[in-house]
This record gives structure tokens, sequence and C-alpha cells, in this order.
């Protein structure tokens, strides 16, 4: 009888643990292990480029690649885990409620934006987290032409400058101007509770930021917070009320639900910890990765952020200690040493850190190309060819 690997989730860390899974079972000559992905879909949707205009591209199909690899899909929405009896409970396209059982089960089913209780919130403010919200989104801002001119209509807030939302901001000035012409007055506010401008990065990297946003005239409200949003803008809690017809949140994001149904420690983000060989401890059947795990990439306390850069190679290397766990090989311990950040800053370009110092390299057009290089290109699914596939999967290899 076949052994079993499931992997929920189709994202980047789910599509490169099935393709580096395969490429075990493949080095072993084993025909008897089932590697099947569960997800809603069989595509990538690259989502590190949902604050660029005209995202529905953005999504890149898996089947011929899975096909290739012989990892079986399953389309449906996974609901209900019961690690006892390893089951996982998913809805089907047609609503009914299906179990899929495993023998490793691999979650990566990722993350989304954290939405805390503030008034408005739900009703009133968009995001760009989910493919379906980002179109939700450019449809808005096309909306915004068939609106009576008003400064409340020329203005977006942003809520939260983190690197979503550094990236949005200052993309949006581009995009503004596309829909209401150079001649019109446009207006980017980006909502920043805490003191500084790119607080959590490198001084460097911040006055890059700040440089990039006062040359493209996006404003940034520091130790401010959102009191309150509603159908013509926001209030902060000192009392400032700002016009605009546009609030996008983007402040703060958190694993997907499905990790509460583990028994396994949380981080505040609700990722599960797991070993050096991405396993849940208190469940050795189970692997988290990518934006679901809480891992240490190095000896010196780093551990893996919530991006593409560490979901890829988390992936890898947790469909490999999947499948290494069913065919007797040696696993590999998780560790990514080198640590890159690429900022796209809209027009004014881009900048290119390297290290967790995050020492700048390169800036504006020099530093966009390398942002191109890597959303456009590098990030992207392997050829749906065999040898290719397995090369890209290997954990070992250089990502970046």
């Amino acid at each position: 009888m076949k052994k079993q690997i499931l992997i929920v989730g189709s994202g980047f860390s789910g599509m490169w643990a099935a393709v580096s899974a395969a490429r075990v079972a493949d080095i072993e000559g084993c025909n008897d292990l089932r590697i099947t992905v569960l997800a809603p879909r069989a595509e990538l949707r690259v989502r590190p480029r949902f604050y660029e205009e005209q995202v529905a591209g953005f999504v890149a199909p898996l089947s011929d690649l899975f096909a290739e690899l012989n990892i079986e899909f399953i389309a449906g929405d996974a609901e209900r885990i019961d690690a006892k009896e390893k089951i996982v409970w998913y809805r089907d396209p047609h609503g009914g409620t299906v179990p899929a059982t495993y023998d490793r089960l691999v979650l990566a089913t990722g993350s989304q934006t954290r939405r805390p209780p503030i008034a408005g919130l739900a009703e009133h403010a968009f995001d760009i987290d989910q493919l379906e919200s980002a179109q939700v989104f450019e449809k808005h801002l096309d909306s915004l032409v068939t609106r009576p001119a008003s400064a409340a209509r020329n203005t977006v807030v942003v809520c939260g400058g983190g690197f979503t939302g550094i990236e949005l901001a200052t993309e949006l000035p581009a995009r503004l101007r596309a829909r209401f012409g150079d001649d019109t007055e446009t207006k980017v506010i980006v909502v920043e509770r805490g003191a500084a401008i790119g607080g959590r990065y490198s001084e460097a990297l911040r006055s890059t930021i700040e440089a990039a946003s006062d040359e493209l005239g996006v404003e940034w409200r520091l130790n401010s917070e959102i009191e309150a949003i509603d159908a013509s803008g926001v209030t902060l809690k000192n009392g400032e009320r700002i016009d605009a017809l546009t609030v996008v949140w983007t402040a703060g994001v958190e694993a997907h639900p499905l990790s509460e149904q583990i028994d396994g420690e949380r981080d505040s983000q609700g990722r599960l910890k797991v070993n050096a060989s991405l396993q849940v401890p208190a469940q050795a059947d189970i692997y988290a990765t990518g934006d679901m795990a809480h891992a240490k990439t190095d000896d010196l306390g780093n551990t893996a952020l919530m991006t593409c850069q560490h979901a890829i190679q988390l992936g890898k290397f947790a469909g490999h200690n999947a499948a290494a766990s069913l065919l007797n090989v040696e696993p590999y311990p998780y560790r990514q040493v080198n640590y890159v950040t690429c900022l796209d800053l809209g027009a004014w370009g881009a900048v290119y850190t390297e290290g967790w110092e995050q020492e700048v390299k390169s800036v504006r057009d020099e530093a966009k190309k390398i942002k191109i290089a890597i959303t456009n290109e590098l990030i992207y699914p392997p050829a749906a060819d065999r040898a290719v596939a397995f090369a890209a999967a290997d954990p070992l290899a250089k990502f970046v």
C-alpha cells in the first residue's frame, strides 16, 4: 500500500514541498509514495506582486508541473484536521465534506491579514492580501474616475507602514496618475504607529525609504493609530481626521487559522513552532512550512520571516523531510543563512540589501532590475520538466 504525503496549500511553500518530495522519491526510485496537494485551485498566486496593477495576471498554473512529476491534486478547502486518525476533512467544489488521509501532513496554508476590532474596518477598508481582495481594490480605483473630483476622492490612506504598506504606498502615486492624469493633485498618506519610517529596518534602509517617500510625495503619520474608519475617511486616535474615499489595511499578518487545530506551541503570529526538520514537536507526522512555521534559520537566533523568500526554502526542506521520513532517508535540518531585502519603491526605483543587518547594496534603477528579476522570474514555478524542476527543488541548492 502506498504511503501518503498530503500537502495542504499550493502557495510558494506548498508547491515547492510537493516538488521536493517528488524529487526524493525519484532519487530513491520509489513508486510507493503518493504525493497529493490539496488546495482550492492548482495554481500559484504570486502574492508578492498584489500591490501592482493588473493583479489578475499574477497567477501561475500548476497542472502541467504536477502531471509531469506525478503529483496528485485535490480541489478543495481544508476545514478540519484529525491528527489522531490522520485525516484532513475538506470541502470540495460541490460543497460536500470529504476526508483525505495521510501518513505525513505538510501544512502550507500560508497567512492572512490580521484585522483587529476597529470600528468600520470590515465595512470600509480594502486590502491586497488575497487575489480576490486585490482585484476588488483595483476595481475600486478604476471607479474613482466616475466620482466627482474632491480631495477625498484623490486621497488614499494606507494603514500600516510595513513591507506591504511601503510597496503599495510608493506605487500608488503612479496608479493614481494613470487614472486622473498628471494635472490632478493626489495624496497618499501612510498611518504608522511606530516612531520612524520603516522602524524595524536598518538606518540605511530607513533613510532610503524616507528619501523615496519625500520624492514621490508620500506622507507619513507616525506615532499614529486608527480609531475608526468610515465611508469618507479615517479618524486617528489623536483626533486627527483624514478625508479619503480609499482606505487600505496592511497592518499585520497572522498564520492561517488551521494552525489552531494542531497541538503545538505557537508564536504571537499564530505560527507553529517547529524543530530543525520542520516537524511540529508534539505531532511528529505533521510538518509546518511557509507562513505556518516559526523556524530557526541559523544558529544566531534568527527566525524565518513571513516572506516568499523564506517560504520557498521552507517548502523545499519540508517536502524533502516528509518524504525522507517515509523512505528511511536522512532529513536535512532547515537552514537559510543568507537573507536579502528587495523593496519596491514605485517610480523612485527600489532598494536592495543583504544580510540581517540590511546593508544597502543598490538603489533606484539598479535595485529595480533586481526586484523585477525576483518577482517576475525567480519566484515563479519551474518549467514542467522533470530534470529542471528537481534541480530547482534541491533544498541544499542556493536560492538567492
